[in-house]
Protein backbone atom coordinates (compact mmCIF):
# COMPACT_ATOMS: atom_id res chain seq x y z
CA UNK A 1 0.00 0.00 0.00
CA UNK A 2 1.03 3.20 -0.68
CA UNK A 3 1.51 6.17 2.15
CA UNK A 4 -0.85 8.28 0.52
CA UNK A 5 -3.56 5.77 1.13
CA UNK A 6 -1.82 4.02 4.22
CA UNK A 7 -2.23 0.59 3.37
CA UNK A 8 -0.68 -0.46 5.94
CA UNK A 9 -1.95 -2.44 9.31
CA UNK A 10 -1.89 -0.19 12.46
CA UNK A 11 -2.25 -0.37 16.30
CA UNK A 12 -6.20 -1.05 16.71
CA UNK A 13 -7.14 1.11 19.84
CA UNK A 14 -10.42 2.56 18.82
CA UNK A 15 -11.42 5.44 21.30
CA UNK A 16 -14.26 5.78 23.14
CA UNK A 17 -18.28 6.80 21.19
CA UNK A 18 -21.05 5.58 19.79
CA UNK A 19 -21.65 1.72 20.77
CA UNK A 20 -22.88 0.93 17.21
CA UNK A 21 -21.00 -2.46 17.62
CA UNK A 22 -19.54 -4.85 20.28
CA UNK A 23 -17.22 -6.83 18.07
CA UNK A 24 -13.50 -6.32 19.28
CA UNK A 25 -10.29 -6.19 16.87
CA UNK A 26 -8.78 -9.57 18.54
CA UNK A 27 -10.41 -11.89 20.78
CA UNK A 28 -10.78 -10.82 24.32
CA UNK A 29 -9.01 -14.08 25.58
CA UNK A 30 -5.35 -12.68 25.81
CA UNK A 31 -3.29 -15.87 25.78
CA UNK A 32 -2.71 -18.52 23.05
CA UNK A 33 -0.38 -20.86 21.12
CA UNK A 34 1.76 -18.22 18.91
CA UNK A 35 5.79 -17.88 19.37
CA UNK A 36 8.40 -16.31 17.13
CA UNK A 37 10.66 -18.58 15.23
CA UNK A 38 13.57 -17.49 13.31
CA UNK A 39 13.09 -13.96 11.51
CA UNK A 40 9.88 -13.05 13.78
CA UNK A 41 7.96 -15.61 11.67
CA UNK A 42 4.90 -16.40 14.08
CA UNK A 43 4.69 -20.63 14.88
CA UNK A 44 1.54 -22.00 15.94
CA UNK A 45 2.55 -24.22 19.57
CA UNK A 46 0.55 -27.17 19.63
CA UNK A 47 -1.79 -27.08 22.62
CA UNK A 48 -1.13 -29.81 25.22
CA UNK A 49 -1.63 -30.25 29.19
CA UNK A 50 2.11 -30.51 30.50
CA UNK A 51 4.80 -28.20 31.34
CA UNK A 52 7.81 -28.28 29.69
CA UNK A 53 9.48 -30.72 31.74
CA UNK A 54 6.61 -33.26 30.75
CA UNK A 55 4.68 -33.23 33.98
CA UNK A 56 1.71 -31.44 35.05
CA UNK A 57 3.14 -30.65 38.32
CA UNK A 58 2.87 -26.86 39.45
CA UNK A 59 4.91 -24.41 37.45
CA UNK A 60 6.47 -21.95 39.75
CA UNK A 61 8.48 -18.75 39.52
CA UNK A 62 9.20 -15.13 41.28
CA UNK A 63 6.86 -13.17 39.06
CA UNK A 64 4.03 -13.97 36.71
CA UNK A 65 3.54 -11.40 33.53
CA UNK A 66 0.51 -12.03 31.85
CA UNK A 67 0.52 -10.48 28.43
CA UNK A 68 3.41 -9.88 25.84
CA UNK A 69 3.07 -6.39 24.59
CA UNK A 70 5.09 -3.75 24.91
CA UNK A 71 3.85 -3.17 28.74
CA UNK A 72 4.39 -7.07 29.48
CA UNK A 73 7.35 -7.31 27.61
CA UNK A 74 8.69 -4.30 28.99
CA UNK A 75 8.36 -5.63 32.49
CA UNK A 76 9.95 -9.27 31.46
CA UNK A 77 13.36 -7.07 30.30
CA UNK A 78 13.50 -5.16 33.56
CA UNK A 79 12.33 -8.15 36.09
CA UNK A 80 14.54 -10.56 34.13
CA UNK A 81 17.37 -8.16 34.43
CA UNK A 82 16.97 -8.18 38.34
CA UNK A 83 16.84 -11.69 38.66
CA UNK A 84 13.04 -12.11 39.16
CA UNK A 85 13.46 -15.00 36.82
CA UNK A 86 9.59 -13.70 35.21
CA UNK A 87 7.60 -16.18 33.38
CA UNK A 88 5.39 -14.61 30.75
CA UNK A 89 1.76 -16.16 29.85
CA UNK A 90 1.80 -14.41 26.39
CA UNK A 91 -1.07 -14.89 25.15
CA UNK A 92 -3.13 -15.50 22.02
CA UNK A 93 -1.91 -12.77 20.13
CA UNK A 94 2.15 -12.30 21.52
CA UNK A 95 3.08 -8.43 21.33
CA UNK A 96 -0.61 -7.09 21.56
CA UNK A 97 -1.51 -4.79 18.70
CA UNK A 98 1.59 -4.22 17.29
CA UNK A 99 1.49 -7.36 15.75
CA UNK A 100 -0.83 -5.95 13.14
CA UNK A 101 1.15 -2.78 12.36
CA UNK A 102 3.38 -2.55 9.36
CA UNK A 103 4.95 0.99 9.92
CA UNK A 104 5.27 2.21 13.60
CA UNK A 105 7.07 5.93 12.85
CA UNK A 106 6.59 7.17 16.30
CA UNK A 107 8.27 4.86 18.49
CA UNK A 108 11.58 6.73 20.25
CA UNK A 109 14.78 4.93 18.63
CA UNK A 110 13.85 4.12 15.28
CA UNK A 111 14.02 7.17 12.65
CA UNK A 112 13.37 5.46 9.67
CA UNK A 113 10.31 3.32 11.32
CA UNK A 114 10.07 -0.14 12.03
CA UNK A 115 7.96 -2.86 11.42
CA UNK A 116 5.43 -3.63 14.18
CA UNK A 117 6.18 -7.62 14.00
CA UNK A 118 9.62 -6.62 14.21
CA UNK A 119 9.76 -4.23 16.94
CA UNK A 120 7.71 -6.91 19.07
CA UNK A 121 10.54 -9.52 18.12
CA UNK A 122 12.76 -7.47 19.30
CA UNK A 123 10.90 -7.00 22.63
CA UNK A 124 10.75 -10.65 23.27
CA UNK A 125 14.24 -11.61 22.13
CA UNK A 126 15.58 -9.13 24.44
CA UNK A 127 13.73 -10.23 27.47
CA UNK A 128 14.72 -13.80 26.52
CA UNK A 129 18.14 -13.03 26.80
CA UNK A 130 17.65 -11.84 30.28
CA UNK A 131 16.42 -15.05 30.69
CA UNK A 132 12.67 -14.66 30.90
CA UNK A 133 10.38 -17.66 30.19
CA UNK A 134 7.96 -16.91 26.99
CA UNK A 135 5.19 -19.48 27.02
CA UNK A 136 2.31 -19.14 24.58
CA UNK A 137 -0.59 -20.20 26.20
CA UNK A 138 -4.15 -19.22 27.02
CA UNK A 139 -4.67 -18.73 30.79
CA UNK A 140 -7.89 -20.33 32.39
CA UNK A 141 -8.39 -18.69 35.40
CA UNK A 142 -6.64 -17.19 38.36
CA UNK A 143 -6.40 -17.38 42.11
CA UNK A 144 -5.18 -14.34 43.82
CA UNK A 145 -6.75 -14.83 47.34
CA UNK A 146 -3.31 -16.15 48.80
CA UNK A 147 0.46 -16.10 47.72
CA UNK A 148 2.09 -17.58 45.94
CA UNK A 149 -0.92 -16.62 43.45
CA UNK A 150 -2.09 -19.05 40.83
CA UNK A 151 -3.14 -19.16 37.13
CA UNK A 152 -3.77 -21.77 35.52
CA UNK A 153 -3.41 -22.32 31.67
CA UNK A 154 -3.61 -25.75 29.36
CA UNK A 155 -4.00 -27.56 32.55
CA UNK A 156 -1.27 -26.16 34.07
CA UNK A 157 -0.79 -24.43 37.34
CA UNK A 158 1.49 -21.47 36.97
CA UNK A 159 2.16 -20.10 40.60
CA UNK A 160 4.08 -17.03 41.48
CA UNK A 161 4.91 -14.64 44.35
CA UNK A 162 3.58 -11.51 42.51
CA UNK A 163 2.16 -11.09 39.26
CA UNK A 164 1.84 -8.17 36.79
CA UNK A 165 -1.32 -7.85 34.80
CA UNK A 166 -0.97 -6.40 31.27
CA UNK A 167 -3.30 -8.06 28.91
CA UNK A 168 -3.85 -4.72 27.02
CA UNK A 169 -7.21 -4.03 25.42
CA UNK A 170 -9.19 -4.25 21.78
CA UNK A 171 -10.69 -2.16 19.99
CA UNK A 172 -14.40 -2.22 18.39
CA UNK A 173 -15.15 -2.66 14.91
CA UNK A 174 -18.03 -1.96 13.28
CA UNK A 175 -18.01 -6.42 12.15
CA UNK A 176 -17.83 -5.74 8.48
CA UNK A 177 -16.55 -8.46 6.23
CA UNK A 178 -14.73 -5.81 4.16
CA UNK A 179 -13.93 -3.82 7.42
CA UNK A 180 -11.71 -6.64 8.21
CA UNK A 181 -10.53 -7.20 4.89
CA UNK A 182 -9.34 -3.23 4.19
CA UNK A 183 -7.93 -3.30 8.05
CA UNK A 184 -4.80 -1.27 7.42
CA UNK A 185 -5.42 -0.59 3.89
CA UNK A 186 -7.52 2.68 4.72
CA UNK A 187 -9.50 1.52 7.55
CA UNK A 188 -8.28 2.42 11.06
CA UNK A 189 -8.94 2.77 14.55
CA UNK A 190 -6.01 5.12 15.40
CA UNK A 191 -6.05 8.56 14.18
CA UNK A 192 -2.99 9.68 16.30
CA UNK A 193 -1.15 6.98 14.37
CA UNK A 194 -2.45 7.06 11.05
CA UNK A 195 -3.84 10.47 10.11
CA UNK A 196 -0.90 11.89 8.33
CA UNK A 197 -1.21 9.49 5.73
CA UNK A 198 -4.89 10.77 4.38
CA UNK A 199 -3.13 14.01 3.95
CA UNK A 200 -5.16 15.88 0.95
CA UNK A 201 -7.53 12.88 1.21
CA UNK A 202 -11.53 13.28 1.87
CA UNK A 203 -12.26 10.51 5.25
CA UNK A 204 -14.56 9.44 7.65
CA UNK A 205 -15.07 9.00 10.83
CA UNK A 206 -17.95 6.68 12.47
CA UNK A 207 -18.73 7.33 15.83
CA UNK A 208 -20.54 9.75 17.98
CA UNK A 209 -18.82 10.22 21.25
CA UNK A 210 -16.39 13.22 22.61
CA UNK A 211 -13.25 10.53 20.99
CA UNK A 212 -15.30 10.57 17.37
CA UNK A 213 -15.64 14.23 17.11
CA UNK A 214 -12.18 14.64 18.33
CA UNK A 215 -10.57 12.26 16.08
CA UNK A 216 -12.45 13.94 13.40
CA UNK A 217 -11.42 17.08 14.17
CA UNK A 218 -7.67 15.87 15.07
CA UNK A 219 -8.26 14.54 11.60
CA UNK A 220 -8.77 17.83 9.50
CA UNK A 221 -4.75 18.82 10.04
CA UNK A 222 -4.55 16.44 7.10
CA UNK A 223 -7.92 15.60 5.01
CA UNK A 224 -9.83 17.75 2.82
CA UNK A 225 -12.91 16.73 4.22
CA UNK A 226 -13.82 14.15 7.26
CA UNK A 227 -17.61 12.97 7.13
CA UNK A 228 -18.38 12.20 10.41
CA UNK A 229 -21.20 9.00 10.40
CA UNK A 230 -23.59 8.63 13.28
CA UNK A 231 -26.52 6.36 13.59
CA UNK A 232 -28.35 8.02 15.44
CA UNK A 233 -30.54 10.95 15.14
CA UNK A 234 -28.38 12.90 17.44
CA UNK A 235 -24.43 13.16 18.86
CA UNK A 236 -23.93 11.31 22.16
CA UNK A 237 -21.05 13.96 22.61
CA UNK A 238 -20.57 16.99 25.04
CA UNK A 239 -22.59 19.81 23.69
CA UNK A 240 -19.13 21.89 22.79
CA UNK A 241 -17.90 19.62 20.89
CA UNK A 242 -21.10 18.96 18.91
CA UNK A 243 -20.94 22.85 18.48
CA UNK A 244 -17.43 22.32 17.32
CA UNK A 245 -18.01 19.25 14.88
CA UNK A 246 -21.09 21.66 13.28
CA UNK A 247 -19.13 24.93 12.92
CA UNK A 248 -16.07 23.09 11.38
CA UNK A 249 -15.92 24.09 8.10
CA UNK A 250 -14.05 20.76 7.16
CA UNK A 251 -16.52 18.65 9.03
CA UNK A 252 -19.58 17.44 7.68
CA UNK A 253 -21.97 15.13 9.59
CA UNK A 254 -23.70 12.65 8.52
CA UNK A 255 -26.71 11.63 11.42
CA UNK A 256 -29.12 8.92 10.90
CA UNK A 257 -26.40 7.04 8.88
CA UNK A 258 -24.53 3.42 8.77
CA UNK A 259 -21.98 1.90 6.87
CA UNK A 260 -23.26 -1.17 5.73
CA UNK A 261 -20.01 -2.05 3.29
CA UNK A 262 -16.74 -0.47 2.75
CA UNK A 263 -15.41 -0.60 -1.11
CA UNK A 264 -12.46 -1.26 -2.56
CA UNK A 265 -10.36 -4.11 -3.32
CA UNK A 266 -7.07 -3.44 -2.46
CA UNK A 267 -7.74 -0.38 -0.46
CA UNK A 268 -10.49 2.15 0.78
CA UNK A 269 -12.13 3.75 -2.31
CA UNK A 270 -15.64 4.21 -0.54
CA UNK A 271 -18.63 3.06 1.72
CA UNK A 272 -21.98 2.58 1.03
CA UNK A 273 -24.39 4.02 3.57
CA UNK A 274 -27.79 3.49 4.56
CA UNK A 275 -29.94 5.79 5.85
CA UNK A 276 -31.54 4.42 8.78
CA UNK A 277 -34.82 6.50 8.81
CA UNK A 278 -35.68 5.66 5.18
CA UNK A 279 -33.81 2.71 4.17
CA UNK A 280 -31.68 5.00 1.49
CA UNK A 281 -28.59 3.66 0.07
CA UNK A 282 -25.87 5.82 -1.56
CA UNK A 283 -22.41 5.54 -1.97
CA UNK A 284 -19.54 8.35 -0.76
CA UNK A 285 -16.22 8.11 -2.40
CA UNK A 286 -13.79 7.97 0.54
CA UNK A 287 -9.65 7.49 0.69
CA UNK A 288 -10.25 6.35 4.33
CA UNK A 289 -12.23 4.96 7.55
CA UNK A 290 -11.58 5.41 10.82
CA UNK A 291 -13.28 3.45 13.44
CA UNK A 292 -14.19 5.37 16.60
CA UNK A 293 -17.26 3.40 18.76
CA UNK A 294 -15.18 2.36 21.61
CA UNK A 295 -12.80 -0.21 23.01
CA UNK A 296 -13.14 -3.36 24.98
CA UNK A 297 -10.16 -3.87 27.84
CA UNK A 298 -9.30 -7.77 28.08
CA UNK A 299 -10.33 -7.80 32.06
CA UNK A 300 -13.16 -11.11 31.67
CA UNK A 301 -11.08 -13.21 34.19
CA UNK A 302 -10.39 -10.04 36.47
CA UNK A 303 -13.78 -8.46 36.68
CA UNK A 304 -14.80 -10.70 40.17
CA UNK A 305 -10.89 -9.96 41.47
CA UNK A 306 -9.66 -6.71 40.50
CA UNK A 307 -11.16 -3.58 40.90
CA UNK A 308 -12.79 -2.41 37.46
CA UNK A 309 -13.86 1.29 36.71
CA UNK A 310 -17.17 1.98 34.78
CA UNK A 311 -15.99 1.61 31.61
CA UNK A 312 -14.12 -1.91 32.77
CA UNK A 313 -10.68 -1.18 32.77
CA UNK A 314 -8.38 -1.82 35.61
CA UNK A 315 -8.30 0.40 38.44
CA UNK A 316 -4.66 1.36 39.58
CA UNK A 317 -3.08 2.14 42.49
CA UNK A 318 0.13 4.34 43.61
CA UNK A 319 1.23 4.17 40.01
CA UNK A 320 1.12 0.56 39.30
CA UNK A 321 -0.63 -1.22 42.28
CA UNK A 322 -4.11 -2.62 42.55
CA UNK A 323 -6.37 -3.46 45.76
CA UNK A 324 -4.05 -6.69 46.31
CA UNK A 325 -0.63 -6.53 47.52
CA UNK A 326 1.68 -7.88 44.99
CA UNK A 327 -0.53 -8.09 42.25
CA UNK A 328 0.13 -4.88 39.36
CA UNK A 329 -1.18 -3.65 36.54
CA UNK A 330 0.34 -1.87 33.46
CA UNK A 331 -0.76 -1.11 29.45
CA UNK A 332 -3.98 -0.60 28.32
CA UNK A 333 -5.68 -2.99 30.52
CA UNK A 334 -6.18 0.02 32.45
CA UNK A 335 -4.99 2.80 30.63
CA UNK A 336 -8.25 4.27 28.21
CA UNK A 337 -6.64 7.83 27.52
CA UNK A 338 -2.84 7.57 25.54
CA UNK A 339 -3.42 3.77 23.99
CA UNK A 340 0.48 4.11 22.54
CA UNK A 341 2.84 1.44 22.35
CA UNK A 342 5.62 3.72 24.51
CA UNK A 343 3.03 4.36 27.17
CA UNK A 344 2.13 1.28 27.62
CA UNK A 345 6.09 0.03 27.26
CA UNK A 346 6.94 3.00 30.23
CA UNK A 347 4.25 1.40 32.71
CA UNK A 348 5.80 -2.13 32.01
CA UNK A 349 8.90 -0.60 33.67
CA UNK A 350 7.19 0.87 36.56
CA UNK A 351 5.45 -2.47 37.36
CA UNK A 352 8.56 -4.61 37.16
CA UNK A 353 10.13 -1.78 39.33
CA UNK A 354 7.58 -1.95 41.93
CA UNK A 355 6.83 -5.41 41.58
CA UNK A 356 10.81 -6.08 42.22
CA UNK A 357 10.77 -3.91 45.38
CA UNK A 358 7.61 -5.26 47.14
CA UNK A 359 9.30 -9.06 46.84
CA UNK A 360 12.36 -7.10 48.41
CA UNK A 361 9.92 -6.30 51.50
CA UNK A 362 8.20 -9.32 51.52
CA UNK A 363 10.29 -12.22 52.16
CA UNK A 364 10.94 -12.35 48.63
CA UNK A 365 15.24 -12.07 47.67
CA UNK A 366 16.62 -10.93 44.63
CA UNK A 367 19.64 -10.21 43.62
CA UNK A 368 19.66 -7.06 41.93
CA UNK A 369 17.48 -3.79 42.15
CA UNK A 370 15.90 -2.60 39.30
CA UNK A 371 16.07 1.05 40.42
CA UNK A 372 18.35 3.23 37.92
CA UNK A 373 18.50 0.50 35.40
CA UNK A 374 18.39 2.75 31.82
Amino acid sequence: MTDDAMGRPRPEPGPSGDPISLAPAAPISFAGAISFGPDAAPVVAEPGSRNDAGSSDPVEGKLLIIGSGPAGLTAAIYAARANLQPIVLAGSTPGGQLMITSDVENYPGFPDGIQGPELMAAFRAQAERFGSRIIDVDIERVDFSSRPFRVWARGIEYRGDAVIVATGASALWLGLESETRLRGRGVSACATCDGFFFRGKEIAVVGGGDTALEEATFLTRFATKVHLLHRRDSLRASKIMVERAFAHPKIEVHLNTIVAEVLGDSRVEGVRLVTTTTGEQRHLPLDGLFIAIGYMPNTDLFRDILEVDEKGYLVVRDESGSQIEGVFIAGDVHDHRYRQAVTAAGEGCKAAIDAERWLELNATPSSSALAGQG
